[in-house]
């Protein structure tokens, strides 16, 4: 049976903060895991809290961050009609993906946790026995989404994710709504991070697996990947 999986984009344009300012998806956190995916075969649908248009992240496309990967989805008008038209959670059956994975990019943080549609699908694929992941900002999907015995599903679990660190060192820490690292933990979540900051890192406990920054990306998602062959 082809595995099907669930990739997570936002819908936000902008930080609340700074409307001046704009934000989005951060493009190669999700080009990287869908080439990965599609060498293994897997099928592929693209989901984000309101449906419709997903934006981009205009520093993802600026180099280093606008690679081979990100370049190719960007130039490829079929690839990015795919975030033109996203699917939202109330169009999506659970029962049909093997795995849900979060992308990020700072906008994510605006609109992933209060999504009770994804809360639904991402609850109901890992009690059923599939993946969960996230990779960045995408951990904010996870921050708010409980288990149907009431716990959240990160509680006494190894996780990372975008580091309150790197949020300084991005100079975004003035913009971003709260401190994911430590609402993670407040959750009950033992987050971890890399000892550099921006070096790929990736944590697999269980079926939960989770990366730390942009720069995680393609480890991730072989994680990901790893688990589901």
């Amino acid at each position: 049976m082809t595995k099907r999986i669930l990739l997570v984009v936002t819908n936000v344009d902008h930080y609340d903060a700074d409307p001046a300012h704009p934000t989005g998806l951060w493009l190669s956190e999700l080009t990287h895991a869908y080439d990965i995916f599609a060498e293994h075969g897997f099928e592929q649908t693209i989901v984000s809290p309101a449906g419709g248009t997903s934006p981009l992240e205009p520093r993802s496309l600026k180099f280093p961050n606008f690679d081979k990967s990100a370049k190719a989805w960007h130039g490829d008008p079929a690839r990015m009609q795919l975030l033109e038209a996203t699917a939202s959670p109330d169009q999506m059956d659970s029962a049909g993906f093997d795995a849900i994975y979060f992308t990020g990019g700072h906008a994510v943080m605006f609109d992933f946790p209060g999504s009770v549609g994804l809360q639904r699908i991402t609850r109901e694929i890992f009690e059923r026995g599939g993946i969960v992941g996230a990779v960045c900002h995408g951990y904010c999907g996870l921050l708010d989404t409980k288990l149907s015995d009431g716990t959240y599903l990160v509680a006494g679990r190894q996780l990372t994710g975008f580091s309150w660190r790197e949020e300084v060192l991005a100079r975004v820490d003035k913009l971003v709504p709260y401190n994911v690292e430590e609402r993670i933990k407040e959750r009950g979540a033992h987050y971890s991070k890399a000892f550099l900051p921006f070096v790929s890192n990736a944590v697999v406990d269980g079926r939960l697996v989770t990366g730390q920054n942009p720069g995680s990306a393609k480890e991730t998602a072989s994680e990901v990947a790893a688990l589901l062959v």
